[in-house]
């Protein structure tokens, strides 16, 4: 039988990727004949610089959670997903931000079991669900409170965090549901979990470090001038704690074969990363910087360097100029749908040791494991956003 995809949240940072990697064979050619790519808001073919392809399908704003239940959905997908009756795969991308922890963990528990319901009841050939979690299912978010500094590597069998930690992270919710969702069912699932996710995203995202430190950093070149220097923006323990980051290459690879693999793969969690040696922001942030043309260095002793969201909102008007001169897509810096915080929270308030262990995936990978270095994570993420016309 023929696999067919579908992806939630395809216009996302691991969504995109997911949809990219099969339009180019991964993991061969006829591995899957058809990928549905459903996102928020319209995404054009141009836009998602995907590779034209007859099995690619784009499907814009079908609501998980519209008023009209779950026969509404279920019809709508239906009606709009040219291959709903034979799909195979879901991943599912998809994710709604809430500050309050409670309301969080409802909406992104009734989005994906409404999601995963639906195609239950459409495609009788379903076999695989992948979920992407994070590190903030080991409680990395708790910053003072991270509860394993001291059983590092993070390793997959390590215990739920604490509570009342616990009872807040929807992630488990999620796992727990699918679990048992899946029980008895002729299909599986299976659960990823990246720490940072280096990749490009053809529509704003609060989450793309990518956009945000690029965009920075070109206007750097143009206020500064190349070979100036740019100092780190966190501060000196930030500088050199050890993490794990992921391209969204390989999240999306490792989610693919995993999902073609259920015979090892089934209610298992994957620790996800781009390479299993942790590396620090003082080896990458030299690197990132090197890009541009620019000499990245350690932060001043007791401060950090400029804040790369507020440096922008400071020289607003320059970076207008920028886009104007380059002919850019506007709206990439100051507008609503970029987490200001963010950068400051991964770059600063993440001043700790939080390597993962990535034995377990590479084992379950063999040899189709994939690694790569710290330009391997960057700069194809700024070669992505510079051919988008996102950066000059």
């Amino acid at each position: 039988m023929a696999n067919h995809a579908l992806v939630f949240g395809a216009s996302g940072i691991t969504g995109w990727a997911i949809t990219n990697a099969i339009l180019n064979g991964y993991p061969t050619e006829d591995t899957f004949s058809s990928v549905t790519a459903l996102t928020n808001r319209p995404l054009s073919l141009d836009d998602a610089m995907w590779p034209r392809s007859s099995k690619l399908e784009v499907v814009s704003g079908i609501d998980l959670l519209t008023a009209k239940g779950q026969d509404g959905l279920e019809a709508e997908l239906k009606q709009r997903v040219q291959h709903a009756g034979e799909i195979t795969h879901v991943y599912f991308f998809s994710y709604i931000m809430d500050e309050n922890p409670e309301k969080e963990t409802s909406i992104n528990v009734d989005l994906i079991r409404r999601a995963v319901t639906a195609i239950e009841n459409i495609s009788s050939a379903l076999k695989f669900v992948v979920l992407p979690t994070g590190t903030k299912a080991y409680g990395v978010h708790l910053l003072d409170e991270f509860p394993f500094p001291n059983d590092l590597p993070l390793k997959e069998s390590l215990p739920r965090i604490p509570e009342p930690h616990a009872s807040q992270m929807f992630y488990y919710n999620q796992t727990d549901m699918l679990s048992s969702m899946s029980k008895g069912k002729p299909w599986t699932w299976c659960e990823v979990i990246p720490d940072i996710i280096v990749g490009f995203v053809p529509n704003n995202n609060i989450y793309s470090m990518a956009q945000a430190l690029s965009t920075y950093l070109a206007l750097c070149v143009e206020l500064n001038g190349k070979g100036s220097e740019v100092a780190f923006p966190g501060t000196e323990k930030s500088y050199k704690n050890l993490s794990n980051d992921s391209t969204q290459d390989i999240v999306a690879k490792t989610s693919i074969y995993a999902s073609l693999h259920p015979e090892l793969t089934s209610e298992q969690k994957y620790n996800t990363a781009a390479n299993a040696n942790p590396s620090s922001w003082s080896v990458k942030w030299p690197v990132i910087c090197e890009y541009f043309g620019l000499k990245g260095v350690g932060p001043p002793a007791g401060g950090s360097g400029p804040q790369p969201v507020q440096y922008l909102a400071d020289h607003f008007s320059e970076w207008q100029a920028l886009e104007k001169e380059h002919a850019l897509k506007t709206g990439r810096v100051g507008n609503d749908r970029s987490l200001k915080g963010y950068p400051y929270f991964i770059m600063t308030m993440l001043n700790f040791d939080r390597q993962l262990d990535m034995s377990k995936c590479h084992e379950m990978m063999g040899n189709a494991r994939i690694e790569t270095d710290t330009k391997g994570v960057w700069w194809t993420a700024f070669d992505r956003l510079r051919r988008a016309k996102i950066i000059p």
